[in-house]
């Protein structure tokens, strides 16, 4: 054992087959998106898969890459907030103006409006921390023609 690193047995908390999941279809600066999430019974996440409509390989395979990291730390018992903290005010593009959800008027990049999205519909704003529920990205429009 590596001194002060402690080995431990984490638990994964899988989902079912079968089990119910949520969609939610956003534009990002004209760029078109999905969010799919898969649920526990108890209706808290356990997956997250984000697909860009347009987008190229590259980009595919790391908004890909995110959902499955975003779904083991779930599933390992990460709280999303924890997770979206990480994720927060990432910034590259697109960014700019959102549809899709009233409440996210701007991201500043796809990860931005994800995690976003995520900490609205599933968590009380009532117990998160202020940087999170006061959550109002401005995009650097300068970049944008």
């Amino acid at each position: 054992m590596t001194a002060g690193l402690r080995h431990t047995s984490a638990m994964r908390k899988t989902l079912s087959p079968e089990r119910p999941a949520l969609t939610h279809k956003f534009t990002l600066a004209g760029y078109e998106g999905y969010i799919i999430v898969g649920l526990f019974p108890d209706g808290s996440p356990g997956e997250v898969f984000i697909n860009m409509a347009k987008e190229g390989s590259t980009i595919r395979g790391l908004m890909d890459s995110i959902g499955i990291l975003t779904s083991l730390a779930l599933q390992y018992g990460v709280p999303l907030t924890k997770i979206a903290d990480k994720f927060r005010f990432a910034r590259f593009e697109p960014q700019g103006y959102a549809q899709g959800c009233e409440e996210i008027a701007t991201a500043s990049s796809v990860l931005d409006y994800v995690f976003h999205w995520l900490i609205l519909r599933f968590t009380d704003k009532k117990d998160l921390p202020e940087h999170l529920a006061e959550w109002s990205p401005e995009p650097d429009m300068s970049v944008r023609k």
